[in-house]
C-alpha cells in the first residue's frame, strides 16, 4: 500500500512487465538470431527473434506471428526453454524462449536491422542484451542440435 494509503497509487504498483516470446528457430543445425533496428531499444544488438505478447494471444500465437511480421518465415513450434524476468532501467521485461523448426520462407529484415543463421558455437561472437545470458551458455546442450531432423 502506498504512503497515500490507496492500494491503487503509482508508488504502490510494481512495475509492469512486459511479457516477449521469443525464438530458438533452427535449420540445419543453426540458430536464427536478429539484430535490433536503429532506434528501438537496445538497437544493435543481437537477439533471438520475437515479439510481444498481445492482449487475448497465446505465447506460441505470438511467436508465429512475431517471426512471420520481422522475418517472413513460417515456423513449427516445438516446445518451451526457457523463461527469463530482467530488469533493464527503463523497463521490466519476462521473456519466454521457445524451440521452433524452420518451416518455410526464407528470412528477411522486414522488422529487424539484420539477420543471421549461426552454429551455436558463434554465438559469442555477437552482442546480445543482457537478459539473453544465462540462455547463451546453455543452447549448446539443446537436444535438437543433435537431432538429424533439424
Amino acid at each position: 500500500m502506498s504512503s497515500s494509503g490507496h492500494p491503487d497509487a503509482p508508488d504502490s504498483a510494481p512495475a509492469s512487465v512486459t511479457n516477449v516470446a521469443a525464438g530458438l528457430v533452427i535449420r540445419e543445425g543453426r540458430l536464427l538470431i536478429a539484430q535490433r533496428p536503429s532506434g528501438s531499444h537496445l538497437a544493435g544488438l543481437w537477439e533471438f527473434p520475437g515479439g510481444k505478447l498481445e492482449p487475448g494471444e497465446t505465447w506460441e500465437n505470438c511467436l508465429s506471428r512475431e517471426l512471420m511480421e520481422e522475418l517472413g518465415i513460417h515456423i513449427q513450434f516445438l516446445r518451451w526453454f526457457d523463461e527469463v524476468t530482467h530488469a533493464y532501467p527503463d523497463r521490466s521485461i519476462r521473456l519466454r524462449f521457445g524451440v521452433c523448426r524452420w518451416i518455410s520462407g526464407e528470412p528477411q529484415a522486414l522488422g529487424c536491422a539484420d539477420f543471421a543463421w549461426v552454429a551455436p558455437g558463434e554465438l559469442a561472437r555477437f552482442h546480445f542484451p543482457p537478459a539473453d545470458a544465462g540462455l547463451l551458455e546453455r543452447i549448446p546442450a539443446l537436444d535438437e542440435f543433435h537431432n538429424k531432423s533439424f
